[in-house]
């Protein structure tokens, strides 16, 4: 995997029942200029984690990105910058691959929805304990390497 111009490149020699999907780490400015992250919580799977969702046909994995989050959460979001990807044999089976982009929030509301029960925005300095998963810990830790986000954690 690797990007080019912006957009997500994945190789032919990828098996083809890979799960391609995509998500966000979506963030929003509070009052005293310190920094939100989304964490979504989902009852079916017990876990905490980001946004995302499967790649619909003929779309990149940053618009799949935008669209799952919307679908979610309701927040429209810019992407500000990719982070990263993370790799795991999905529950049924099956290879699995999930790219994440940095997200802002522009506008919208959650409202609990087919896949999503909770959605909470967590200071920066409590998102990584939040979460489930280590590899969205890990993640994570990509975000707050970000010499954007380096700078409003200090």
């Amino acid at each position: 995997m690797y990007l080019l111009s912006g957009e997500l490149i994945v190789p032919n020699d990828v098996p083809n029942d890979l799960i391609r999907a995509a998500g966000g780490i979506v963030t929003r400015f509070v009052p005293g200029g310190r920094v939100e992250v989304a964490c979504i919580y989902r009852e079916s799977r017990g876990d905490w984690t980001f946004p995302k969702g499967k790649i619909e046909e003929g779309e990149t994995f940053e618009q799949g990105a935008l669209r799952e989050v919307l679908e979610e959460t309701g927040i429209h979001c810019r992407v500000v910058q990719f982070v990263g990807t993370t790799n795991y044999t999905h529950r049924k089976g099956r290879s699995k691959i999930v790219a994440y982009y940095l997200m802002n929030s522009l506008d919208g509301e959650f409202a609990p929805n087919e896949e999503v029960d909770v959605l909470v925005w967590l200071p920066l300095e409590q998102v990584r304990t939040h979460l489930t998963w280590d590899r969205d810990q890990e993640l994570f830790d990509l975000v707050m390497e970000m010499p954007e986000i380096r700078a409003l954690a200090s």
